[in-house]
């Protein structure tokens, strides 16, 4: 089993494993969810959470030495976890301090694993489906040998 991410590691350390458990459909999205997901669903962004995590927050320019992109790049992409809610700023000098905002990071991880336990039971079911279909198609080649 591959090791958890720091973000996945924080989360269960400091929320526990009532967070990552949910029922098996998700509830209806909101333009605030579609906000969730489109900021996470960025792989910068993604690693700028682990990044906050792991050293328990930073600033643009801190965050920048450690991202192949420009300082200005990261600020744009903080300013994208900042409006959905997954950071939050503090005035630290000339400098915004970001943070993750662990309670909402329990939220969209609550989320997806809603998400991946209802796509998990639609494949359970097309995978019945598709042996029963299977096992008739077997039984039907079968009994035409048995006829020939």
């Amino acid at each position: 089993m591959e090791p958890l991410p720091a973000t996945a590691r924080s989360l269960r350390r400091n929320t526990g494993d009532a967070a990552l458990n949910s029922s098996n459909e998700p509830g209806p999205t909101t333009s605030a969810d579609d906000a969730l997901w489109s900021a996470i669903g960025d792989p910068t962004r993604r690693r700028l959470l682990d990044l906050l995590l792991a050293d328990n927050g930073g600033t643009a320019t801190s965050l920048g030495r450690q991202l192949p992109v420009t300082r200005q790049a990261v600020a744009k992409h903080l300013g994208v976890l900042d409006r959905t809610g997954l950071v939050r700023s503090s005035s630290a000098g000339r400098e915004r301090r970001y943070q993750v905002d662990e309670v909402q990071l329990a939220r969209a991880v609550a989320q997806l694993s809603a998400v991946r336990s209802a796509w998990e039971t639609r494949l359970q079911r097309i995978r019945r489906i598709a042996e029963t279909i299977q096992q008739t198609s077997d039984s039907d080649l079968l009994r035409h040998d048995q006829s020939d």
